[in-house]
């Protein structure tokens, strides 16, 4: 005899059904902050490959999760293992007693913001074609087991795990500082170093040459919308807003959902303000650009802890996320690195700080609140410098290496492969000219017609 659900549960569910949508909806927009922030970062005669990178970026990750990733990622079952999920592809089975399709559609959000990450790295000089192949990869197979390994009931590196690897502690990671921000930024790492600088990036003695973005007016929209954005991706990660804490009237899911959209704010803001004083001692100038990637970076790092940390403490990770980003930009000139949206150093380095932050901060009274729903009884690693021993440090600190291991042995190769193949990079005369004309048909903008050659064949015979 099947129980019929009371209307209070029944109601329940579909209010926070109804916020894990909400909350996707939001994460979704995020894919137009980043499109419009690389368009902005790139020279104005690459803006329309950029933008359809960023809409193939979504339309082949969609596909490609919905065959495999999810699968990969949440394939959870009597046959499950730690490391890679076996079952789900194509949504078969779904909705059942663990996943609905509102689950599915939050995590496919965050899977195709993966692929756009790491677009970033590779603009203004790469074939189309790679950006296919790339993308169905990094999204269907590459980012979905390390969302197996932490974010899975059954993942070795879950925040459940106790095994001997971890140090008796996992890793918590509760929007994916690792899972998506470092994930990206290694792919971007390995595909710009592959690649080679940009043409005329670094000049014949190797100091870096300028090339600003075309248009601050869509940096700064894009970096609106990503903040906008990120109240669906870190609060939204409780999934469940409904659900009351035990040994509290008042207090519930709601309440760290509100605390992790704080937290998210300030660290944000801090490595903002940080940024904009710090490369004002740098360059002698306020800018603007400089400004909107230090937030990212404050974002990106407090992705990790949000749910589990004080106020005060996402101040302390904004302030390091900063000076991260600054220093990972320094070398990354000095080691004649091209990356034109920074999002190796952003994604990359503002995440694994993110990690090691939480390892350092994490409240226990929050880690039991996000994954225990505030049990009464309940004993979780947690920060060190609270007090809580090394365990969850430890497990933290392999989450950075496991990452950037599995990552380097998966795209690297791919990216190598496709430079091998001469289906990598594009030619010198076609970057020259920029992409808009030698791949698209035309440029993104057009102010005097007459003035612009309307097809690469004529670009060649003005030269």
């Amino acid at each position: 005899m099947v129980m019929e659900a009371s209307w209070e549960t029944s109601v329940a569910d579909s209010i926070n059904t109804i916020y894990l949508l909400f909350s996707a909806y939001l994460v979704f927009v995020m894919q137009l902050g980043f499109a419009m922030l690389c368009a902005g970062s790139v020279r104005a005669k690459n803006t329309m490959n950029i933008m359809l990178t960023n809409v193939v970026d979504a339309v082949v990750g969609s596909i490609s999760y919905y065959l495999f990733g999810f699968a990969f990622a949440f394939g959870v079952g009597p046959d499950s293992n730690p490391f890679i999920g076996s079952r789900y592809f194509a949504l078969k089975d779904i909705p059942n007693n663990t996943y609905d399709y509102s689950f599915f559609l939050y995590q496919w959000a965050f899977a195709i913001a993966v692929a756009g990450i790491t677009s970033g790295s590779i603009a203004e000089r790469t074939q189309f074609g790679a950006y296919l192949v790339y993308s169905f990869f990094l999204t269907g197979f590459v980012y979905p087991i390390v969302a197996h390994w932490v974010w899975s009931s059954s993942g070795w590196l879950s925040a459940s795990s106790t095994g001997w690897l971890l140090f008796g502690s996992g890793a918590i990671d509760f929007a994916g500082s690792g899972v998506v921000h470092l994930v990206g930024g290694i792919a971007g790492l390995w595909g710009a170093l592959i690649e080679g600088p940009r043409v005329g990036r670094f000049d014949a003695f190797g100091k870096p040459v300028p090339m600003r973005g075309h248009n601050a007016t869509l940096v700064v929209l894009g970096t609106f919308l990503l903040w906008f954005g990120w109240f669906g991706f870190n609060p939204g990660s409780f999934d469940k807003v409904l659900v009351p804490y035990p040994d509290t009237t008042d207090q519930g899911n709601w309440t760290g959902v509100g605390r992790t959209a704080v937290t998210t704010t300030l660290a944000g803001s801090m490595a903002g303000v940080v940024t904009l004083f710090g490369r004002r001692l740098i360059v002698g100038h306020w800018d603007a650009l400089d400004v909107c990637n230090g937030v990212l970076g404050g974002f990106v790092a407090i992705t990790s802890g949000c749910s589990v940390v004080e106020p005060w403490a996402a101040i302390v990770c904004g302030f390091v996320a900063a000076w991260v980003l600054i220093v990972l930009n320094m070398v990354a000139l000095k080691l004649n690195f091209d990356d034109p949206l920074e999002a190796a150093q952003l994604h990359g380095g503002c995440g694994a700080w993110g990690l090691i932050f939480t390892g350092l901060f994490a409240k226990r009274e929050f880690v039991i609140q996000a994954y225990d729903s505030g049990e009464s009884g309940i004993t979780r690693p947690y920060g060190i410098l609270l007090g809580g021993g090394w365990g969850l440090f430890g497990a933290q600190v392999m989450e950075v290496l496991v990452i950037v291991a599995w990552v380097s042995i998966t795209m690297g190769p791919l990216f190598y492969a496709l430079k091998k193949l001469r289906v990598l990079r594009i030619s010198v005369d076609e970057e020259t000219a920029g992409l808009d004309i030698s791949s698209h048909g035309g440029y993104a903008y057009v102010a005097n017609p007459e003035n612009y050659p309307r097809f690469y064949a004529e670009y060649v015979q003005t030269e």
